[in-house]
């Protein structure tokens, strides 16, 4: 599933190639995504200018005069800007036609992603209203993570990955993160001190900074608005390792189900 450094991106891949142009076109071939998209869609878009692309934990927002696109990747999401879009394929379910002759195409063939408007009227959207603070900015610091913690009984991984508190830090990530505070993922998140979750705080803005430079991680289906693979899974310390050495003590990789996700940490390395 695209997390943040996947969703930032693409967002990054985008942004130049639109930013600034009028949506000329808009062909949608399939509705029936996770909700559908809406049958004015078209008339909402077209003839209006993209201002800027923002991003929201892992929404994407392209903000149009009158309003803002949302897309959310899903699981198999990608969105691609093409100069010459080639022949619509399978699972080809939205493209956006630009002044300038770029196609936005969102592809996506589980259709568990969203493209949805949002008129001034309507902010803030439900999807994003109870939303936490982005891990990369300001607001995410030492004390805030501290204070949310504070009596939690939840397991400080799944802590991490509930957006009311940080947003964007998936699976992937939160135990890549975990790992490099040396702190183990079944661990109560209110029994964690300030020094452990201050180091914690650190390897998240750390560990998602470096997969943003990567490119992101690919597992499956990920690629990026040029179609690129991300390159961070080369360097997983602990996601999808099961079994093998950890690269710092060599202990065995374990694994263990949590929330209905995998877990993966070293047992010697976190504690």
């Amino acid at each position: 599933m695209p997390e943040l450094p996947e969703v930032e991106t693409t967002r990054r891949g985008v942004a130049p190639r639109v930013v600034g142009r009028r949506v000329t076109a808009v062909r949608v071939y399939d509705r029936r995504l996770r909700w559908p998209v809406p049958a004015d869609l078209a008339k909402r878009l077209k003839g209006r200018t993209i201002e800027r692309v923002d991003r929201r934990s892992k929404y994407l927002l392209f903000r149009i005069d009158g309003g803002t696109l949302l897309v959310h990747l899903g699981m198999t999401g990608s969105l691609r800007a093409y100069s010459d879009a080639p022949t619509r394929r399978a699972h080809d379910h939205v493209d956006l036609v630009l002044d300038d002759g770029t196609t936005l195409r969102y592809h996506d063939p589980r259709r568990f992603g969203a493209m949805l408007w949002i008129a001034p009227a309507d902010e803030p959207h439900p999807l994003l209203r109870d939303l936490g603070p982005e891990p990369l900015e300001a607001a995410f610091t030492d004390e805030h993570l501290w204070h949310v913690t504070r009596g939690r009984r939840a397991a400080i991984k799944l802590a991490l990955m509930d957006n009311r508190l940080v947003v964007g830090v998936g699976n992937i990530y939160a135990n890549e993160a975990l790992f490099r505070a040396g702190i183990r993922p079944t661990i109560a998140a209110g029994k964690l001190s300030r020094a452990r979750l201050a180091r914690l705080a650190q390897a998240v803005r750390t560990v998602l900074g470096e997969a943003i430079a990567k490119g992101g991680s690919t597992l499956r289906d990920y690629v990026d608005s040029e179609g690129a693979r991300g390159a961070f899974q080369l360097t997983h310390y602990v996601y999808a390792r099961q079994g093998s050495p950890c690269r710092v003590c060599g202990t065995p990789i374990r694994q263990v189900r949590q929330g209905q996700r995998s877990s993966f940490y070293c047992p010697t390395c976190q504690r």
